[in-house]
């Protein structure tokens, strides 16, 4: 063996020689360490052991206690993060051993340092290889926090992201989700729209600076020019695409008058952004550059992977770039007349890969011939991979909404990830939007948001009085409908009723109307409003969530963080995260963190719901404890995520 020679990667720094060859004109030095000829090599278990002081790449000399630093390429005993190999004069220690990485079909692809026995526990590679022959990422014994092994340059692109934007979950993901893999070591970008409404929400934007950087993109028959917007926080790079159709009342995707009617234009320009970001905004000094991997969230993104495989590949760009498509709400797939294609700026010869044809029930009239472009199916189709809540459910009929066919074949790539949510913003202990802070060890402060929220809304103030709470958007998919049926017999109940949402034009005024004939029991706020969120979240003791379909779901997980009972559908993610109560378990003391109802009808979401109100009230106190107990966190959900980045990286990438 002439010498081995070991990189370290080190988060944006990674990225230097990458952006390089995109044509970055500002270089920094790079840093390598080695170890020069190996005197001693013995085998252990399968494995080679190093016996060998540190040495400098560079200059040859050795060091026994150091690594390098990232900047200046100088010797420092600091670094915590290449642990030197032990002397080979120290006969007695018992070194580092060097574990092999190896793909599906046995091929050595990779090695790793494992530290010697009693400070770490060494894990035999071997029996740590899940089927697709990448190593599971665990939590190391002794570290703080887990770090990852191989750092990416991560490009979301979403129509939302929090606290500049947000209508429901996705706006939730896309805001903390990126932080939390930005603390793990990746150079993260999230590309979003940049709304101005006229209202106070437009000061989200205000630390967000020009660039500078204006760009023509050629669509819907002719050159649309934007700019981009840039804040960098918790060490993530936010980066806001500007055009006056961003510019006006109403929320992301409509006003009180319905969706808006150019959403598709609206949202090809965000795709075509998007995809020329990492080439030209130079954040912090360089460029992502074309190695990067595209998070590519619901239909309002679905653009960029077939942006990658028609326009950019064929001409030897992102060649090495991945795209993962996440979805969150499959029920909206951006579909619009055929005709439309043309609009896109895309190959005629692509049209195939977006073609979308609706059965003949669902067409408007015998001569229509149901043909249409569904923006998502075209996502599905060239992404490198699939990210859902639940990945099995939107392969069926029930859940697949028409795409079941198209999601079944590529079950291969197709994985379900548990969302997480952000414990610092949603914790009771310490939230400033609630009247009084409460924990699992002492939940009085609950009752006192209970009374201070009823005192809010001008809803009698009864602290033994069942409070239910609805959040989230007003559509036929958040199952409103059935709120709306099942409603009268509810509010007939001695129970007060808060719902917090936007959307339909028709729940909007059902909600007003039902406030003016329940006065004594019932709210309704239309729009949305964090900090009432968060209220009604901390003072309610229900919250009720009769999703038809919800891919992951976040409020039943604020809900039982904050001590408040989830009542859910059985579908999705709801059915993953919210244990169903059982009253009988545990020797009579109980199971569960919630209730979930099927089917989904108004008959059975009555029934659990009034059951709950009146049989198991002795039981409340052990399932608030029970769902205050879980943990999901975005640290463990970033975990995840990076094993579906090994695998899209392991994958060759897709080619029409």
């Amino acid at each position: 063996m002439g010498s081995l020679q070991v990189t370290r990667l080190l988060s944006w720094k990674s990225s230097l020689n990458t952006a390089a060859k995109a044509g970055t004109t500002r270089s920094r030095p790079t840093t390598q360490l080695g170890f020069p000829p190996l005197s001693k090599m013995t085998t252990k278990n399968g494995f080679l052991m190093i016996r060998r002081s540190f040495t400098n790449a560079s200059t040859g000399s050795g060091s026994s206690s150091g690594g390098t630093d990232a900047v200046s390429g100088n010797i420092s005993s600091q670094d915590s993060s290449s642990p030197p190999v032990e002397d080979e004069k120290d006969e007695n220690k018992p070194g580092y051993l060097l574990g092999q990485e190896k793909d599906g079909s046995g091929l050595v692809i990779g090695f790793h340092l494992i530290p010697p026995s009693g400070d770490h526990e060494v894990i035999d590679s071997r029996k740590d290889i899940d089927g697709y022959g990448v190593k599971k990422i665990e939590d190391v014994e002794g570290e703080d926090k887990a770090q990852t092994r191989v750092s990416y340059n991560i490009v979301f692109v979403t129509a939302e992201a929090a606290p500049y934007s947000k209508t429901g979950g996705l706006g939730d993901v896309c805001g903390s989700l990126p932080v939390a893999l930005a603390a793990r070591g990746h150079r993260v970008m999230v590309v979003s729209p940049r709304y101005l409404n006229g209202t106070a929400a437009d000061e989200n934007f205000t630390l967000a600076k020009d660039l500078g950087c204006c760009m023509k993109i050629y669509c819907f028959g002719g050159e649309q020019e934007i700019a981009f917007f840039h804040e960098y926080r918790e060490g993530v790079d936010w980066v806001f695409v500007d055009h006056p159709s961003y510019h006006r009342p109403g929320n992301p995707y409509g006003d009180i008058n319905g969706a808006f009617g150019d959403n598709q234009f609206r949202y090809t320009l965000l795709c075509y952004a998007a995809c020329e970001a990492p080439l030209v905004l130079p954040l912090g000094g360089f460029t992502y550059g074309e190695k990067c991997l595209f998070l590519v969230n619901d239909w309002h993104a679905g653009l960029v992977p077939v942006l990658l495989a028609s326009k950019y590949r064929p001409h030897g760009v992102y060649k090495d770039a991945r795209s993962i498509l996440v979805i969150h709400n499959l029920s909206h797939q951006g579909v619009e007349p055929a005709a439309t294609y043309k609009n896109l700026g895309l190959p005629s010869e692509w049209y195939g890969a977006l073609e979308w044809v609706f059965p003949t029930w669902a067409r408007t009239h015998a001569l229509d011939t149901g043909e249409a472009v569904n923006v998502l199916k075209g996502a599905i189709v060239t992404a490198d991979r699939l990210l859902t809540g639940y990945s099995w459910e939107i392969t069926t009929v029930e859940g697949g909404y028409g795409l079941h066919e198209i999601l079944s074949s590529r079950k291969s790539v197709l994985n379900g990830i548990t969302n997480g949510i952000d414990i610092t913003e949603w914790n009771p202990s310490s939230d400033e939007h609630i009247a009084s802070h409460y924990s699992i060890d002492d939940l009085s402060g609950k009752v006192q948001c209970k009374i201070a929220l009823q005192k809010e809304l001008g809803l009698p103030i009864r602290p033994d009085c069942p409070l239910i709470g609805f959040i989230g958007r007003l559509d036929h998919q958040k199952g409103i409908d059935l709120i709306r049926l099942a409603a009268p017999e509810i509010l007939a109940d001695d129970v007060q009723f808060v719902m917090l949402g936007s959307g339909d034009p028709q729940f909007e005024s059902w909600m007003r109307d039902t406030e003016a004939t329940y006065k004594d029991k019932y709210r309704g706020w239309v729009g949305f409003n964090v900090p009432i969120s968060h209220r009604i979240t901390a003072g309610c003791d229900i919250l009720l969530m009769p999703s038809r379909f919800e891919p992951c779901g976040l409020n039943q997980l604020y809900a039982m963080r904050y001590g408040t009972i989830p009542v859910v559908h059985a579908t999705g993610g709801l059915r993953d995260t919210v244990e169903n109560f059982n009253p009988f378990a545990r020797e009579g003391s109980g199971e569960g963190t919630g209730w979930s109802f099927s089917p989904l009808s108004e008959e059975s979401m009555l029934t659990v719901s009034l059951l709950i109100l009146k049989e198991h009230k002795s039981s409340w106190e052990g399932l608030m404890r029970r769902g205050m107990e879980k943990d999901y966190t975005w640290e463990n959900a970033a975990i995840q995520y990076e094993q579906v980045f090994e695998w899209a990286s392991i994958d060759p990438p897709y080619i029409h």
